[in-house]
């Protein structure tokens, strides 16, 4: 126990120690960014990185089904040469489907800066595909010390080369991307160097396993759907509001998600280590272990809503042009405790139940959903505060019909915390949204000190397991 205490601790703070650089440079790109560059030029780079974050998803499950299938495996107890074959297979196939973009880009846009970025696009493809699949072994394997390398690899050099260009007074959104995709290749090269006992071997090692390819793609296929429906309940609204006005409306409601997930990468820190400790979990433990970390997990989170006024203020100081569209951080702010929930308890619960099915029809049903809200708001009303509102109202529905769904499972019950959470979240959106100023602060404070009242037994037995953890 005190083998496995410390194992999940140190991976943990290497995990975190990846996810806070990571964080760090978020903070600086997401700030400092649209401060120097024009509207413009932020926009294009954001939408690149909307259409980059779905490019995952032209691996057709494939990785999902390595990650599912060999969750909780040691590393060293891998089929090296089997992986050698799915490894070189997943590259070849992802510079087809490159190629393939580029030239329907060619023939389906004639403008010159959506061409590009669908060129940037097509070069990403190819990288993070193949970079992810390695990513994925390792985190399968528990090997999260090297991954988080991988990542702060990827990290430092992107920020790094961000600042190079802004310091020699580069502007455009092309170099930004230029950054992005270099770090992303030289931290490939890096992962491909750790797992050189995959990827280097002889070639006559070499085979195409049809066989291992389909059950990759036919475990993971569910899962990557439901991933895929998961990043479309806000991406449908994103592609309406994209749609619907110009390229710059679009930019600033980037800015304001973009600042809204920033502790997403804290949560995901925890949710990387999660996955193959618990696979390996005596399942019978699994519904205690929900509940404390639940309890420990969402006080947390509900206590970080208290920061939204002032930084509200010091970002509207330090980005005035975005001024009208940091409104919306009243809306969207809380947005991370729905997806915190749903990334680090929920998903990962579901994929050790091996419950694919279950999260793609909760995710489907949350997408159609939003389909619906999106056209009713984009192109019916053309009422974009409704539009964003809807965001966190489709993240609030799909977390409480999820955690309602495996409370079932698990055989637990969680409807008093699911609609505590719910009215301290409605009582933020609303002081926010009506009172802007400081009294919004205070307001949402004392319901937040009722809701801390009422949770107080749980929250301090939760406590006392943590420290029970960290002295073991």
């Amino acid at each position: 126990m005190n083998v496995k205490g410390s194992s999940f601790i140190k991976n943990y703070f290497y995990s975190i120690a990846a996810n806070s650089i990571s964080l760090i440079v978020s903070v600086l790109v997401v700030l400092i960014i649209p401060k120097l560059i024009g509207v413009e030029e932020y926009s294009y780079w954001q939408l690149y990185l909307f259409y980059a974050s779905y490019v995952g998803f032209l691996q057709f499950g494939w990785n999902d089904g390595i990650y599912l299938r060999y969750g909780g495996v040691e590393y060293n107890k891998l089929d090296k040469k089997l992986f050698f074959s799915q490894f070189w297979t997943l590259v070849g196939s992802q510079i087809i489907l490159s190629i393939i973009i580029i030239i329907l880009a060619h023939f389906v846009s004639n403008d010159i800066d959506r061409q590009l970025i669908f060129f940037m696009i097509a070069l990403c493809l190819i990288i993070l595909g193949s970079r992810a699949m390695l990513i994925f072994i390792l985190q399968a394997t528990n090997r999260i010390k090297e991954y988080s390398h991988i990542i702060l690899l990827d990290r430092i050099l992107y920020f790094f080369l961000i600042s190079s260009f802004i310091l020699m007074g580069v502007r455009n959104y092309e170099f930004l991307i230029s950054a992005d995709l270099i770090g992303k290749l030289i931290s490939l090269l890096y992962a491909m160097f750790i797992c050189k006992d995959i990827v280097f071997k002889k070639i006559n090692t070499f085979h195409i396993n049809i066989q291992e390819i389909t059950k990759n793609i036919s475990v993971g296929i569910k899962l990557m759907f439901a991933n895929i429906a998961s990043m479309l309940i806000i991406g449908s609204v994103r592609f309406g509001i994209e749609r619907s006005w110009d390229i710059l409306t679009f930019g600033k409601v980037s800015l304001t998600l973009s600042i809204s997930n920033l502790m997403m990468l804290f949560i995901n820190a925890l949710g990387t280590i999660m996955f193959p400790v618990l696979r390996r979990t005596n399942e019978n433990n699994l519904p205690n272990i929900y509940l404390k970390m639940r309890d420990f997990l969402m006080p947390l989170l509900l206590g970080v809503l208290i920061i939204y006024y002032p930084l509200r203020v010091l970002l509207s100081t330090w980005l005035p042009q975005y001024e009208d569209s940091l409104m919306y951080m009243a809306l969207l702010f809380p947005i991370f405790i729905f997806e915190g929930k749903m990334a680090l308890l929920i998903s990962t619960y579901l994929k050790t139940l091996r419950k694919e099915k279950l999260m793609l029809g909760i995710n489907f049903v949350s997408l159609i959903i939003s389909i619906i809200f999106t056209f009713f708001t984009t192109q019916i009303l053309e009422n974009l505060d409704l539009a964003v509102t809807s965001i966190v109202l489709l993240l609030a529905f799909r977390g409480a019909l999820a955690e309602i769904i495996l409370s079932k499972v698990l055989e637990i019950s969680l409807y008093k915390d699911i609609v505590l959470e719910l009215i301290l979240s409605a009582m933020f959106i609303l002081t926010s949204w009506y009172i802007n100023s400081w009294l919004s602060v205070f307001l949402y404070m004392i319901f937040y000190l009722g809701y801390l009242i009422i949770k107080k037994k749980d929250i301090v037995a939760s406590i006392q397991n943590v420290r029970l953890l960290i002295k073991s």
